[in-house]
């Protein structure tokens, strides 16, 4: 497992970073190499709070060409001026959208997004979402370890926004209780998320 650390400013306990596993290491790999993407257009969609957004930044901020983010609430008109300003530049341009499928009624528009490369961010498996939960713990300054990822995510959702909202909660009450958080607030965090405890099904 690896992360991608952002050069942007640092919140509490550091900058945010992308965790890099099964989900999303295809994603990583193609925006590194945007020369090689068809007509230099991307397509980045994903569930929400998956780190598509975080991407884009990395993309931006490291020279490697144009972004386009949140472009599923963009007029299509809008969009297709800048995929023809892309061309035009012969720049890059990665167009982050929502989750799939994105419907686009604009026909010039949808046949040239859909000429370009598609990436999707999956789910986490389990390593990668244990990472996940603790990298949101290390932003936060929230001091969970390998324990807590071992004994929260075979018991969690492992979609991100899930993960995301399960730190929240264990930071809220850890400070609460003025409790460094362990077992019992974990267990608390889960029953305020999803009710009682019961381990997930495969």
């Amino acid at each position: 497992m690896s992360q991608i650390a952002l050069p942007l400013k640092a919140g509490s306990g550091g900058p945010p970073r992308i965790v890099i596993g099964n989900a999303n290491a295809h994603v990583a790999e193609a925006l590194a190499h945007p020369e090689s993407w068809p007509f230099r257009t991307a397509v980045l969609t994903g569930p929400p709070r998956s780190g598509k957004t975080l991407f884009a930044k990395w993309f931006a901020q490291g020279g490697k060409g144009d972004v386009l983010d949140d472009a599923q609430d963009l007029a299509e008109d809008e969009v297709f001026h800048r995929w023809n300003r892309a061309q035009e530049s012969e720049t890059p341009l990665l167009i982050v959208g929502g989750e799939p499928p994105w419907e686009i009624n604009l026909p010039d528009l949808r046949s040239r997004l859909g000429a370009a490369l598609q990436l999707e961010i999956g789910l986490p498996d389990d390593a990668m979402a244990g990472e996940l939960l603790l990298s949101m713990g290390a932003e936060r300054g929230l001091p969970l370890g390998p324990d807590a990822a071992d004994y929260l995510i075979p018991r969690a959702s492992r979609a991100p926004q899930d993960i995301e909202r399960l730190v929240e909660i264990i930071d809220r009450l850890s400070l609460e209780r003025k409790s460094p958080p362990r077992q019992g607030i974990w267990r608390a965090a889960l029953e305020a998320v999803q009710g009682p405890e019961e381990p997930r099904l495969l």
